[in-house]
């Protein structure tokens, strides 16, 4: 599944909008090795600590944020990017308002 078109040139900014006090996502794509989903946070917004099974990269494109992975803060802004490894809590806090593109790459060696 996926909800961008191939062989097409997008801007990542353009592809999503903010909603007032909320968090909003658009699947890029999905597959059995990760998925790519492009977040918008209005500011205040994030996402509690919790963990994943995979590890995830976080790019941001617009804004800045905080986010913690196992308990040590970072504070990213526009062209930036940071791994959030497999296992390990973590969370995220708007800033400001910002987007980010969240990839998460699925371990499929043993599928």
């Amino acid at each position: 599944m996926d909800t961008i078109n191939h062989s097409t040139v997008v801007t990542l900014k353009e592809l999503i909008a903010y909603a007032e006090g909320a968090v909003v996502s658009k699947t890029l794509t999905k597959n059995k090795s990760g998925n790519t989903t492009l977040f918008a946070f209005d500011k205040g917004q994030g996402l509690s600590e919790h963990t994943a099974p995979f590890d995830a990269i976080a790019q941001i494109v617009d804004g800045q944020c905080k986010i913690t992975i196992g308990g040590v803060d970072f504070k990213l802004e526009e062209g930036q990017m940071i791994l959030m490894p497999a296992t390990i809590p973590h969370a995220l806090e708007a800033i400001e308002p910002f987007k980010m593109m969240l990839i998460m790459i699925k371990d499929t060696t043993n599928d």
